[in-house]
């Protein structure tokens, strides 16, 4: 799949306040300075479509980026973030919480990992998380440009460990590098194939719904 056009659209602190559910989203999220940014920009091939910046903490609010009119990516606060006040560090986890308990048209969580640190709690938590509330979620392994290939290995052996220790297996997982440009297409084409089911789905419904209405005409 191909990005043509993609633009920012809104930011908001409240599920309510969101643009109408009318089509597939994409929730992208991590612990804060993970690369989230510089990610959305690659994937989206813009330089400057979600502000980057070297200082934790600098999303949040949930910010929409509409992608070619079918889809929304949507960049939420980053978690784990110590040198914010605690009651503004729960606000964002009760937001970022509702959000992807109640968004009806959210169709999978990216859960973005760092792969130059060590296996973080945090991740693995929020993951599970996730798990329990049945929340539908792909991990994505950032700033693999960083690693050569065994260092990278042995990072995924040691992430697998942990991880492993609350699940019976990984979920599907991706390597990426927004520097490289890696991992683009093979995420791309993963929302591409959700989008079409979406799609489908949707095409389906209203054709039954015809059938019905002229059944009853």
């Amino acid at each position: 799949m191909l990005i043509h056009h993609a633009k920012y659209t809104s930011s908001h602190t409240k599920l309510e306040q969101c643009p109408v559910a009318d089509r597939p989203e994409y929730a992208f999220i991590g612990r804060s300075n993970v690369g989230k940014s510089s990610l959305i920009n690659m994937l989206c091939d813009h330089k400057s479509l979600a502000k980057t910046s070297s200082q934790p903490g600098k999303t949040q609010t949930i910010n929409y980026f509409d992608i070619d009119k079918t889809w929304y990516l949507v960049d939420l606060p980053g978690y784990g973030y110590a040198r914010i006040a605690e009651r503004t560090r729960q606000h964002w986890k009760k937001m970022i919480h509702f959000y992807m308990r109640n968004r009806t048209t959210m169709q999978c969580a990216f859960l973005l990992v760092d792969t130059c640190v060590q296996p973080q709690e945090k991740d693995i938590e929020f993951a599970n998380w996730m798990g329990k509330n049945g929340i539908p979620f792909v991990i994505v392994f950032t700033k693999t440009d960083r690693k050569k290939s065994i260092k990278r290995k042995e990072f995924l052996d040691a992430f697998k460990t942990e991880f492993l220790k609350h699940w019976s297996k990984m979920p599907q997982y991706f390597f990426t590098s927004s520097e490289l440009r890696e991992g683009k297409e093979e995420l791309l084409d993963f929302i591409g194939s959700i989008n079409d089911s979406y799609y489908e789905a949707q095409a389906a419904a209203k054709k039954e719904q015809d059938e019905q209405t002229d059944h009853w005409m």
